[in-house]
């Protein structure tokens, strides 16, 4: 039963891997026997990723790449196609926060927001499925934050993370049985990250007390397990759903 979640002989593309979760997503991937593509603005950042998985043991390239440019995300996808033979997992992890009141925001912080964290992961599944030849799993990253409220203005960082549910759904209708492709969403409560460092003093551990039915922060590993059952052959009766790991977060 647990080689359903032995991952050995895929090439999974993770994209936003240069810190935080993508470096969780990245290295659970590696540990479950894929070769990775990381991907992400930043190349230096990127390349410490690299050199973090290769002492794993894991076959892995750096391509840095802006996914709101769909020429870039063309092009990480061949070059992973290049550099490994195939591309049959993709996890759409990129992504930036842009908080304040919604008066006084500025309309390119918005667009900037929704073109990186929503158009973004439609760019990069549309150049992944463009060369799947025989299936392959899609996880796009969500957010509580497209379900619930949680105390601070993101209303372009909630409206992105809404329509990634809403863009998961459609494309599991199109691909799940005409192209054999598997579209899901999982969806982080509050976990550490680059993004959380930003938020003011404080307010991950009032969250963590007064929102999460657990009463602690998520653990980063706790969600890369999560990704890693959605991508492999134990989550294969799985499709256009929306995974919360949030600590019970969005029912409170």
């Amino acid at each position: 039963m647990t080689d359903l979640f032995r991952l050995d002989g895929s090439v999974a593309i993770v994209t936003g891997a240069s810190s935080g979760l993508g470096v969780a997503f990245a290295s659970a991937l590696v540990d479950a026997g894929a070769a990775v593509a990381v991907s992400a603005r930043r190349a230096d950042r990127l390349e410490q990723t690299r050199a973090a998985l290769e002492a794993r043991g894991g076959k892995v390239i750096a391509v840095p790449a802006d996914v709101a440019d769909p020429d870039q995300c063309a092009a990480l996808a061949e070059r992973t196609a290049e550099q490994f033979g195939k591309a049959d997992i993709l996890v759409n992890n990129a992504g930036v926060g842009a908080g304040g009141p919604a008066v006084k925001e500025q309309p390119e912080a918005f667009r900037r927001v929704v073109d990186i964290n929503l158009n973004g992961a439609f760019f990069m599944a549309q150049a992944f499925a463009r060369r799947a030849e025989s299936g392959g799993v899609v996880v796009n990253i969500g957010s509580i934050l497209g379900q619930t409220t949680a105390g601070l203005p993101h209303a372009a960082y909630a409206a992105a993370k809404a329509g990634i549910s809403g863009l998961t759904r459609d494309l599991a209708a199109q691909w799940s049985s005409r192209r054999g492709i598997r579209v899901n969403c999982l969806a982080p409560g509050f976990f550490p990250s680059e993004m959380t460092d930003t938020y003011p003093d404080g307010y991950l551990e009032r969250m963590a007390r007064e929102r999460t039915l657990l009463g602690r922060l998520g653990d980063p590993a706790e969600l890369a397990a999560t990704l890693v059952w959605l991508v492999s052959p134990a989550a294969g009766y799985v499709t256009g759903q929306t995974i919360v790991v949030d600590g019970g977060v969005s029912i409170t």
